[in-house]
């Protein structure tokens, strides 16, 4: 399968420094120039800047899919083009979080998932304790996710 990655799970996996779980589940990301764009951001987090000066080899950047949908004109650069690359690509799974994009790639039949998603696969291989993957990611960044989807996931690994 191949992954495309928008800028938010990278961000949050950066930050708690569990982005080294992606090569693991899914061997190679690509990730289009305008995510890497927003991850460089003047108001992106200091690590997340610095992860991106020397990106690890498992990330393969692509340029913005042409010519740019205009239907995807009210997300922001990142989620627009990641959501064009991957429907671009044949059997591929989009790494994106933000609600509105989400729904977007639904609605045009991708397959999803963000970053609970990741934490969730990497807890069932086996790769991270899932409990304190998000502890992590809840006390440490500005993740926010919805209460049903926040439900979910700790059912599954909280309570075990």
């Amino acid at each position: 399968m191949i992954v495309v990655a928008d800028t938010s799970p990278l961000n949050y996996l950066v930050q708690i420094e569990y982005e080294s779980l992606l090569p693991r589940l899914y061997r190679t990301v690509i990730v289009p120039e305008g995510v890497i764009a927003e991850l460089r951001s003047p108001k992106a987090p200091r690590m997340v800047k610095a992860w991106c000066e020397q990106l690890p080899d498992w990330i393969d950047i692509y340029p913005a899919p042409a010519p740019p949908d205009v239907e995807l004109n009210y997300l922001g650069r990142g989620e627009r083009e990641a959501i064009q690359l991957a429907e671009g690509l044949i059997d591929s799974l989009l790494l994106i979080d933000e609600r509105r994009g989400r729904m977007e790639a639904l609605r045009r039949g991708l397959y999803t998932t963000g970053t609970l998603g990741v934490l969730l696969a990497a807890g069932e291989a086996g790769l991270v304790d899932p409990r304190r993957a998000y502890r992590s990611l809840v006390e440490e960044t500005t993740f926010r996710t919805s209460p049903a989807l926040e439900a979910s996931f700790l059912r599954r690994f909280i309570s075990e």
